[in-house]
């Protein structure tokens, strides 16, 4: 999802989304783990996304 995106989302929002992101990166992780994780950029673009969500939860407070 794209930063304009998540800026409109409300706070309640956003951490639900953060929820599914922990969740999507424990996935990547045990996929890689066990050599089954093609696509290695996904890790990348999930930890960037809970760094954005992260960051705007701190400004909406």
């Amino acid at each position: 999802m794209e930063l304009k995106e998540l800026r409109t989302k409300s706070a309640q929002d956003l951490t639900a989304h953060l929820g599914e992101l922990h969740n999507e990166q424990f996935k990547l992780r045990m996929q890689k783990g066990s050599g089954q994780l093609t696509q290695t950029h996904q890790i990348r673009r999930v930890k960037r996304e809970i760094a954005q969500v992260k960051m705007l939860l701190g400004e909406k407070k």
